[in-house]
């Protein structure tokens, strides 16, 4: 799945306003400043979850940005697919399902990538902004991954695809 830096953005400002739901509009600098985001860019990308309706903002020296709606009733799934459109790797679920049962010869290729496009999309669809600021214990889909190594690249960090590359080294 590809999560752009536009994405990636978009959720760090709601998990810090998320953080901070009832303390009322957090203006942009501070949003930017705290999450190390830049400013201008995110500004269009707070413009663009008000138009979606998962901010609101306030004019005036008190003014900023706050959830509109409290951070357990936002699910990743509805960020994702705003800023970076649908949440399939691959083809959506009906084409996935069309050619498995018209292509027998690879049946098994398309029936996995199926349930990698449904895996992400229930993982993405059960995991709130609320359960990202209790810490990963709560994610969706963290119990299945508890048994599995993760794989880490040299310096630590988890594989992610941004702007369509791999953190995986070829």
């Amino acid at each position: 799945m590809k999560i752009s830096q536009k994405g990636l953005y978009a959720l760090q400002a709601l998990m810090m306003l998320s953080r901070n739901y009832q303390q009322g509009a957090i203006k942009i600098r501070d949003i930017a400043y705290e999450e190390g985001l830049p400013e201008k860019f995110l500004e269009l990308i707070l413009l663009e979850l008000k138009n979606a309706r998962i901010v609101e903002s306030a004019r005036g020296a008190k003014g900023g940005y706050q959830l509109r709606r409290p951070p357990s009733q936002i699910q990743l799934s509805e960020v994702v697919r705003l800023v970076d459109g649908p949440l399939a790797p691959f083809a959506d679920a009906e084409q996935l399902r069309s050619l498995i049962s018209r292509d027998v010869e690879h049946r098994a290729l398309y029936q996995v990538f199926l349930d990698v496009r449904d895996a992400a999309a229930q993982i993405l669809e059960n995991t709130t902004l609320a359960d990202l600021i209790k810490g990963p214990e709560h994610v969706a889909g963290k119990s299945s991954r508890r048994s599995r190594k993760k794989r880490t690249d040299s310096t630590g960090v988890l594989p992610m695809v941004v702007h369509g590359t791999s953190g995986l080294k070829q």
